[in-house]
C-alpha cells in the first residue's frame, strides 16, 4: 500500500521536481561541520541523477563523510541502492566512480522495512522529499529522531504536524534559496502560469519552497532588528483573538509585550531566543495550536503566526 501510495503521490500531484547543484552547493556550504564522521542518507532520489548525491561524492573527502547512501525509487520492481564508502578504484580521491550498486529487495519506497534500516543506520537525511508525503516523510524523520535538510513548501509551516515542530522548536526554516525563488527539473508537460516555466534553461521556478532542517545554524541565533514602536492605531486587534496583526515583519513593533500575529514569512527571521512562537491563525479549524482564520471588522487576513517578545519584562 505504500509503495502505491508513493506512486499515485508522484503522478497525481507531480511531485517530480530535481533540485539544481547551485541550489544545493548554496544551501549546504552552511552546515559543513554537521557533516564531518557522518553517514549521509539521500532517500527519495534517483542516486543516477541526484545533485544530492553528486555533491555529497564530489565533497566526499572535503567534508570528512564517512558514508553516502542513496536508494533509488521504483513503481512496482525492486529498486537498488548506491553506496560510497572508500575508494575502491585506488585512484587517490573518492568521488561517484567509487559508488558500488547493490540490488533491494523492495521498491525503494522511504516507508519500506528496507528504507527504514537504511534510516536507522543513518545520520543525516539529505533530499527533496515528494511535497504531497510532506506530513508523513517529516514523522517519520521525527520518529526515528533524525538530523536532516529537506526541502518543502513554504505552506507546510501551517500544517498541524509541523508547526507543533516548529514551536517546540524540533524543525526551523534554512538559509533558503537565492532570491526566494527554487528552480527544478521536473518531466511533466509544462503546462505551467506564466513566468514559472523558462524555455531556454528548461526549469519550473517557484517561489513558495524552502529549505527545512533541525541542524543548528548561525542563522538561527540572530536577532531581528525592529525600529517600530507600538500605537493603538496602526496595530489593529483580531476580531476572533485577542492580539494585533503585523502585516510586515519589519513592523513587529519592539516594545509591545502582547501576542502578535505575523506573516507566515516571519518563520525566515526566526530566533527563539528572540521570540515565543504562541499559536497560528492558519485554517477555519480550531485545536491547540491554531485558533481559526484572523479577522479584523469582519475582514479576512491572510494566515498569521503568533508570536510574543521574550525579552520584554
Amino acid at each position: 500500500m505504500a509503495s502505491k501510495n508513493l506512486a499515485r503521490a508522484k503522478n497525481n500531484k507531480k511531485d517530480e521536481f530535481y533540485t539544481q547543484l547551485p541550489d544545493i552547493e548554496r544551501e549546504l556550504g552552511h552546515y559543513k561541520e554537521h557533516f564531518k564522521d557522518k553517514i549521509i542518507f539521500c532517500n527519495c532520489d534517483d542516486p543516477k541523477e541526484s545533485n544530492f548525491f553528486k555533491y555529497f561524492a564530489l565533497n566526499f573527502k572535503f567534508l570528512g563523510i564517512k558514508k553516502l547512501i542513496s536508494t533509488h525509487y521504483e513503481t512496482e520492481k525492486p529498486s537498488y541502492k548506491l553506496e560510497i564508502l572508500e575508494d575502491i578504484n585506488n585512484d587517490g580521491k573518492i568521488n561517484l566512480e567509487d559508488a558500488v550498486k547493490t540490488p533491494l529487495r523492495q521498491n525503494g519506497d522511504f516507508r519500506s522495512p528496507e528504507c527504514i534500516e537504511i534510516l536507522k543506520e543513518s545520520d543525516i537525511v539529505v533530499t527533496n522529499p515528494p511535497f504531497s508525503l510532506f506530513r508523513e516523510y517529516v514523522a517519520q524523520l521525527d520518529e526515528y529522531n533524525k538530523k536532516f535538510i529537506i526541502i518543502g513548501s513554504l505552506n507546510a509551516i501551517t500544517y498541524k504536524e509541523i508547526f507543533k515542530l516548529i514551536k517546540e522548536n524540533k524543525l526551523w526554516l534554512g538559509h533558503g534559496f537565492k532570491g526566494g525563488n527554487a528552480y527544478f527539473k521536473t518531466p511533466y508537460d509544462k503546462n505551467f502560469a506564466d513566468g514559472v516555466y523558462d524555455d531556454k534553461t528548461e526549469l519550473v521556478k517557484f517561489r513558495n519552497i524552502n529549505w527545512y532542517t533541525n541542524l543548528d545554524i548561525s542563522k538561527r541565533h540572530e536577532d531581528l532588528i525592529l525600529y517600530k514602536t507600538y500605537n493603538k492605531s496602526e496595530y489593529l486587534n483580531y476580531d476572533n483573538y485577542d492580539a494585533i496583526n503585523v502585516d510586515k515583519t519589519k513592523n513587529i513593533p519592539m516594545d509591545y509585550r502582547g501576542i502578535m500575529g505575523v506573516p507566515i514569512t516571519f518563520m525566515d527571521k526566526y530566533n527563539p531566543n528572540q521570540f515565543e512562537i504562541i499559536g497560528k491563525m492558519a485554517t477555519t479549524k480550531v485545536d491547540e495550536f491554531n485558533f481559526g482564520y484572523p479577522y479584523i471588522n469582519g475582514k479576512k487576513k491572510y494566515a498569521r503566526i503568533l508570536i510574543k517578545h521574550k525579552r520584554l519584562k
